[in-house]
């Protein structure tokens, strides 16, 4: 199977414009996540998908492969979606821009969920600890039945402790995606649904329409960079 990694990349994101060009070290966070999804060895190919010039400089100039999308886009997956369209793929992995510490084990993890022909689309999510990650909104929280399928995926606390003594786990939705490629396209191609609008959360369009998830469970990614203090975050995970 021809596998791709695609990275989509917006420049002017909601929460933290610019935040993919913030310097991580000694290079930017779009860098950062573009090299070390190459230095896994897992892909035919790995692009950044972008509508920003300067993003698409940053990855060219440093010898990396990027393409510019062609109009604005709901989500990330819409944005891919477009890039892949005329390509002769088979697996799609979508790497989330902001994930600048990309590594293979999970990947390679992800890619294997296809080795059951039932998948359409996999994904990761990694274990919560700390009650304020559990209750903040910038953490999308995903439940899973016995299958490692995705049943829902919320910004609030799922599941929700009624019984306090119940032993749960909070399990965080790692934006790291791999779909089949007539998958992706069949995403684009609906409308985006209710739950999906109103969470933000663009993975509940494949489960309102009635395709599961396969979830894999991940060790600690490192941080995503959705907000400035994340940044000091990341700092502190790259000189650890």
């Amino acid at each position: 199977m021809k596998k791709v990694a695609m990275i989509p990349a917006r420049y002017a994101a909601t929460r933290f414009p610019a935040k993919l060009m913030q310097v991580l070290g000694d290079k930017s966070v779009i860098r950062h996540t573009y090299d070390n999804t190459i230095a896994t060895g897992l892909f035919d190919e790995v692009w950044v998908v972008t509508d920003s010039d300067i993003i698409f400089n940053e990855i060219v100039s440093n010898g990396g492969k990027a393409v510019m999308s062609k109009k604005e886009h709901e989500s990330g997956s819409d944005r891919i979606a477009e890039a892949v369209a005329g390509m002769e793929v088979d697996i799609v992995v979508n790497v989330q821009g902001d994930t600048p510490f990309v590594k293979r084990e999970p990947l390679e993890r992800l890619l294997n969920c296809f080795n059951d022909p039932s998948v359409q689309v996999a994904s990761m999510m990694q274990v919560l600890t700390k009650q304020e990650e559990i209750n903040d909104p910038n953490f999308v929280k995903v439940a899973v039945d016995k299958n490692m399928n995705s049943l829902f995926f919320s910004r609030s606390v799922i599941p929700y402790p009624r019984d306090t003594k119940a032993a749960l786990t909070y399990y965080e939705h790692i934006g790291v995606y791999a779909f089949t490629k007539q998958a992706l396209l069949n995403f684009t191609n609906w409308p985006m649904t209710p739950l999906e609008a109103a969470e933000k959360v663009e993975c509940l369009r494949y489960l309102e329409y009635g395709v599961p998830l396969r979830m894999i469970v991940v060790d600690y990614m490192g941080v995503e960079i959705d907000t400035p203090e994340d940044i000091a975050k990341a700092l502190k995970v790259l000189g650890s």
